[in-house]
């Protein structure tokens, strides 16, 4: 007869959404920029004035982050403007699913993260928020694919570990989820790490006596 796995009173909740956090660097960004210190192909260019440029400002995206992160409700508008104008469009994507599910718009956002990764299929963020997609509705065996998907991109990113971790042991795959749990340890403060051992008491418990 299999044991079954006593979870606790309170099971910790999943760990939440991520927000891409800033503009993500790209190669073609870099190639503009002026390497003040490098040597002069011709010496009559050895000597030359080089003008700063003023500040730019902010662009769709950085506009829209910088309002979602103050909660002001047009920061929907700007990710969109953002997508029209092919401004960080996998990242505009990524942050207006957040918005959906916010919203109550499960399918939106399941959209909004699918579109972010046709333009971007090693986009971590959005196979982590896909991840936690999967898991509210149920469905661990696509939470899990996505959330090692995540983890194959951003293996430091700790909040995969601890939502893997859950889904893998309502699914009874005890051994993986302890696993997971003890990397989300690894990777957080002994304190954060916390919030993971009475699930990880349980699971070794069960563990032991199969």
């Amino acid at each position: 007869m299999s044991n079954i796995l006593k979870m606790p009173v309170r099971p910790p909740a999943r760990l939440g959404f991520k927000r891409v956090q800033k503009r993500q660097a790209r190669d073609v960004e870099k190639s503009r920029q002026l390497n003040l210190f490098s040597r002069p192909e011709r010496p009559e260019n050895s000597a030359r004035i080089v003008s700063i440029p003023k500040s730019q400002p902010l662009s769709f995206f950085e506009e829209a982050l910088r309002m979602d992160e103050q909660g002001i409700a047009e920061a929907r508008d700007f990710y969109e403007r953002a997508i029209e104008e092919g401004d960080s469009v996998a990242d505009a994507y990524c942050n207006l699913g957040i918005l959906e599910f916010l919203a109550d718009k499960t399918e939106a956002a399941f959209d909004c993260f699918s579109k972010s990764l046709r333009e971007d299929p090693r986009h971590m963020e959005s196979h982590y928020n896909l991840g936690n997609l999967y898991f509210e509705i149920g469905n661990l065996r696509l939470a899990c694919e996505h959330y090692n998907m995540a983890a194959q991109i951003s293996p430091e990113f700790p909040n995969i570990y601890f939502n893997l971790g859950l889904a893998h042991a309502m699914n009874e795959d005890l051994q993986a989820a302890v696993e997971s749990l003890f990397k989300f340890k690894e990777l957080v403060s002994e304190s954060e790490g916390h919030q993971a051992d009475e699930l990880l008491t349980n699971l070794k418990q069960t563990l032991d006596l199969r």
